[in-house]
């Protein structure tokens, strides 16, 4: 049985997965009306704040006690000095994450507009999981910003979104890799559309970009922001990517595929505390998202399983589940994108536990085997490709460097070393340490102390003599 999304043409992903025969956008994207909601599309206002209230706003009252003790250091100006003074765009999710930097952002002198970036396709969620995820989000963000005294502006960009983000994640899924959608929308939406939206419909007046993230941003003293969105090669002035005071919140992960101009740019202001901090910032200032709980999983997916949103775009192409060591067939499986390296759950076996050991698309067979962790089967060496340098070419580390390495969002980090292979546009990773993880499409992330230096794709596993 051919999977369903595979009926609009050979080696297509079909028209609910946008991905056509020959990998690229595909037919639910081309065939969907436009709505006016690309970068270009104009904002819509939220509702009006209600006029200044006769009390002082929260982040007013605390101000002074928040910068003696150095809680402000995140919203400093892009000259590397104090804090204060900028026109500074804040993403604002309806979080308790966003609401909180939008506060430090404004006690630190900061003249702010809100935004908050819909991504949803509200067809989809209410035709297939009878709910609309986002509409709760923005109805936080609007009480966040009416008790900041700050406008919210609305920016549509779900067909950007669905564009450079949900429509590649869903081609590198079918392909039996494990992409990671949050670094895509970070550095192709957040930083990427939304930017150019900004320059495009306020030239000139927002120098900043300031989000909830847990990282921080650190620049030369004299260091200037340039104009523009993406990418720029670094160069004099250009601004470092660092980890946030919290280890375990951390997502320099997520940011470091951004370009050096969008990081010049970005403004983190919870870098210097912990989410604890956080949470009771927000419970002094009475926010409504004070007792929100985080988001988890995948950005563009909210409640929804993932599996269900895979089956609903791929649908399903049942195939055989094979032992890696004997070749015997063990049961089936739905599809071979329901599986990743690494994975015990849901496979549904007996004599277990089986744990995933590889994929092959072609013949849509998933490997499973039980001495996964065998010492034989150690899995420290990596091939990857497409890097991307967060302060420039310039700063690309030398062929053999030792550095650190994430392979996931989370604090667990490996030393390794970093070689170049042929022209340096591909590389080997040799990790000081086992991880049974490895995929290819996810991202390894290299660090040096705290300092975040970019990351590149996996490309596979490779052998210590290859």
């Amino acid at each position: 049985m051919a999977p369903r999304g595979a009926r609009g043409g050979a080696g297509g992903a079909g028209a609910r997965a946008g991905v056509g025969a020959g990998g690229g956008a595909g037919a639910r994207a081309a065939a969907r009306p436009s709505r006016g909601e690309g970068a270009a599309g104009a904002a819509r206002a939220a509702p009006a704040a209600p006029g200044p209230a006769a009390a002082p706003r929260p982040w007013e009252l605390r101000q002074g006690e928040w910068g003696r003790l150095g809680w402000l250091r995140g919203c400093s100006a892009a000259g590397g000095g104090g804090a204060g003074g900028e026109r500074v765009a804040v993403l604002l999710s309806g979080g308790v994450d966003s609401s909180v930097a939008l506060q430090l952002a404004l006690a630190a002198g900061h003249r702010c507009t809100a935004f908050y970036l819909q991504i949803w396709f509200q067809e989809d969620f209410r035709n297939f999981w009878g709910e609309c995820p986002w509409e709760e989000d923005l109805a936080f963000a609007r009480g966040v910003c009416e008790r900041a005294g700050v406008e919210l502006r609305v920016v549509p960009l779900t067909d950007d979104y669905w564009g450079k983000v949900v429509s590649h994640s869903l081609a590198e899924i079918r392909r039996g890799r494990t992409p990671n959608p949050d670094m895509l929308c970070n550095s192709r939406v957040k930083f990427g559309a939304f930017q150019a939206y900004l320059d495009a419909t306020y030239p000139g007046e927002f120098s900043r970009i300031a989000s909830g993230h847990y990282a921080r941003s650190e620049r030369p003293p004299g260091g200037r922001v340039r104009d523009g969105g993406g990418g720029g090669e670094g160069g004099g002035g250009a601004a470092a990517l660092l980890m946030s005071a919290d280890r375990e919140k951390d997502q320099t992960y997520f940011l470091a595929g951004l370009s050096p101009a969008q990081v010049e740019r970005a403004m983190f202001p919870l870098g210097v505390l912990t989410k604890p901090q956080v949470r009771d910032l927000a419970q002094e200032c009475g926010l409504p998202t004070m007792d929100r709980k985080d988001s988890q999983g995948i950005c563009f997916l909210g409640k929804v399983k993932f599996s269900e949103f895979v089956e609903e775009h791929l649908g399903r192409w049942p195939g055989l589940i094979v032992e890696e060591e004997t070749g015997e067939a063990q049961g089936f499986h739905r599809g071979v994108w329901f599986h990743t390296i690494g994975q015990r759950q849901g496979l549904r076996l007996p004599d277990g536990p089986w744990y995933v050991v590889r994929k092959d698309v072609d013949t849509n067979t998933v490997y499973v085997s039980r001495q996964y962790y065998s010492q034989e089967k150690r899995r420290d060496t990596f091939l990857c490709g497409g890097f991307n340098w967060l302060e420039g070419e310039a700063a690309r580390p030398a062929d053999g460097a030792r550095l650190q390495c994430k392979v996931r969002h989370g604090p667990a980090i490996y030393d390794c070393t970093l070689e170049y292979l042929g022209d340096g546009s591909t590389g080997r990773v040799r990790l000081d340490g086992n991880d049974q993880g490895l995929a290819a499409g996810q991202y390894c992330v290299f660090y040096e102390g705290r300092r975040c230096l970019g990351s590149a794709v996996m490309l596979g596993g490779a052998r210590a003599g290859d």
